[in-house]
């Protein structure tokens, strides 16, 4: 039931979006040198690591320069990407990771597996599903650039405070999930991107 949903809506997503997927594309290649997509390894269902789509809101070279994200005004954003980031339009690419089975429309997000080397067993358990466009922690922590901006290691506050708050929330889903869940998430993402 979850991945019908899942392939007909993400079917339904792109094929409304591909005229706004072509206009926020030529944006992207006239504001800065690279590619429109952006792709990243991350960990999926069963620990299996997979390419996650974006557009890329970023220069080139940022990975280089660490994986998170510092505050609303990262140097490393371009001008483009800052408004894509803002409304989340920067994730819409990932109906096409819902579309092939990567990922479902809602469901935890996906990690690096930097990060994901850090999890104890219990929060392992959030890999025993796919992962996710958006989830409880997504609309939680939907501020997180501006709480890592604010810390003087924003790494370590990543690591030890950020990520077992919402992998808490993960495991939280896990335990609700169903059909009701999910659309009670995915209304209360647009919601919050509305706000």
């Amino acid at each position: 039931m979850k991945r019908s949903f899942d392939i007909f809506f993400s079917f339904i997503g792109i094929l409304i979006f591909i005229p706004f997927f072509i206009i926020i594309g030529v944006l992207i290649i006239i504001d800065s040198k690279g590619g429109v997509f952006y792709r990243q390894s991350r960990v999926g269902k069963n620990n299996k690591d997979f390419f996650l789509f974006k557009f890329r809101s970023m220069q080139n070279t940022s990975d280089k320069k660490g994986l998170l994200t510092i505050g609303l005004r990262d140097n490393r954003i371009t001008r483009i990407g800052y408004f894509i980031r803002k409304y989340k339009i920067d994730e819409l690419p990932q109906l096409i990771n819902v579309l092939v089975g990567d990922m479902s429309l809602v469901g935890p997000r996906p990690e690096v597996r930097k990060y994901v080397d850090f999890y104890n067993q219990n929060q392992l358990l959030v890999l025993s599903v796919k992962p996710g466009i958006t989830d409880y922690a997504s609309i939680e922590f939907s501020n997180e650039n501006e709480l890592l901006g604010k810390s003087a290691n924003p790494e370590q506050i990543y690591i030890n405070e950020i990520m077992p708050a919402k992998l808490k929330l993960n495991l939280k889903y896990i335990a609700e999930q169903g059909l009701i869940t999910d659309l009670k998430i995915i209304f209360n993402t647009i919601l919050k991107i509305i706000k």
